[in-house]
């Protein structure tokens, strides 16, 4: 990681220049995909059958693609199929129902991801740039500073990892996933990779992975004109905003994308959002004690929502997780229920986030790609 520490308030929208990852079957459309093929000297369907196994079988070894010809298999593999990431830690939780990985990227860098299993699902939150620029001063990851933006098939590669350790916990049979943008990194900030990406994950086989649009959410802080370009792409995933403060003059502290765009600007992006698509908006909120979390900042935001509609959205308090050297900590239980009451209050359906990971630093705010 060369990411330089940011200062405090400083917000870095571009990310530093650095070597391309490798060329890799998953950042490029089906047509793409068959022009290079053609290019090996091979016919054009073989792509489909390469996408098949990747996406489909979620295999990379040549010697499990029996139906791709022996002479160049390798070969074609190879130049298609290339590592993109790396295992260099792994730590486990929660009886070994949440894991979170370090990888090592071809250039050093290093991004995590966690898989949580659930009785009847799987989730995986996943990193979209190495480290962030967005300068959260309760974040781990902002406090990193920003390294690079990750490639598309480095963003999807996390989730076909993620679902070849679902199919293994399940006897070999393919599951369903939610994937959440919620890793390290702002995604809205490295779009095209990030919509790219999508669109790899929920196109069918041979395209993409086949997932659900409505089982991916994307995460942001509030970069509105990101937001309405996402609002006009027509892809029913979820849009969570990560707000923490109802009002500008705390926000700007806590989030300081906010001294760009205001409380009320991203608030009014996300109701165009829930127009647009009329999918459900999250709004999270990490709850920090003596710093947001009075009642009456609850009151404030359930009457700013309320402004632009009901049923449009959904507050997720999160409780504050620990981050090393960190001065703020997470609010006392009865605190976070008087805030939850003065939301329900309000009429704002709110449910307290589920805080996996939180000893292996693999929840929300901690991920600082420590490989110990």
């Amino acid at each position: 990681m060369d990411a330089t520490t940011p200062q405090p308030g400083q917000l870095t929208f571009t990310a530093p220049r650095r070597g391309k990852p490798p060329r890799h079957l998953a950042d490029l459309t089906l047509a793409d995909r068959a022009d290079a093929v053609r290019d090996a000297g091979l016919p054009a369907f073989r792509a489909k059958q390469l996408s098949r196994h990747y996406f489909e079988r979620l295999v990379v070894d040549p010697a499990e693609m029996t139906d791709l010809p022996a002479a160049g298999r390798a070969e074609l593999v190879a130049a298609l199929l290339p590592s993109l990431m790396t295992v260099i830690a792994e730590r486990q939780a929660d009886g070994g129902d949440t894991i979170k990985t370090a990888w090592r990227l071809f250039d050093g860098a290093i991004v995590e991801s966690v898989l949580m299993h659930y009785a009847n699902r799987s989730t995986i939150c996943i990193s979209s740039q190495a480290g962030c620029g967005m300068n959260c001063p309760f974040c781990a990851t902002g406090q990193a500073g920003l390294t690079r933006n990750m490639s598309t098939a480095e963003i999807v590669e996390q989730v076909v990892r993620g679902a070849r350790l679902v199919a293994a916990r399940h006897g070999g049979h393919k599951r369903s996933m939610n994937v959440v943008f919620m890793g390290m990194g702002e995604a809205l900030a490295n779009y095209k990779a990030s919509i790219d990406a999508i669109r790899r994950l929920t196109d069918p086989s041979p395209e993409g992975l086949g997932l659900s649009a409505r089982g991916i959410t994307m995460s942001t802080v509030g970069l509105v004109p990101a937001m309405d370009k996402l609002t006009a792409e027509g892809i029913p995933v979820t849009l969570a905003l990560s707000l923490h403060a109802p009002d500008d003059e705390l926000r700007d502290e806590l989030v300081p994308i906010n001294t760009r765009w205001k409380v009320g600007e991203a608030l009014d992006a996300a109701y165009r959002y829930y127009e647009a698509t009329g999918r459900r908006v999250s709004i999270e909120y990490a709850l920090i004690r003596d710093i947001n979390d009075q009642a009456w900042r609850a009151d404030l935001l359930g009457k700013l929502l309320n402004q632009r509609g009901r049923g449009w959205i959904h507050v997720n308090p999160i409780p504050l997780n620990p981050t090393p050297g960190s001065r703020w900590t997470a609010s006392d239980p009865k605190v976070e229920k008087a805030f939850v009451a003065a939301l329900e209050q309000r009429g704002i359906p709110t449910t307290i986030r589920d805080t996996r990971g939180q000893d292996i630093d693999g929840a929300c705010g901690q991920l600082a790609a420590n490989t110990i």
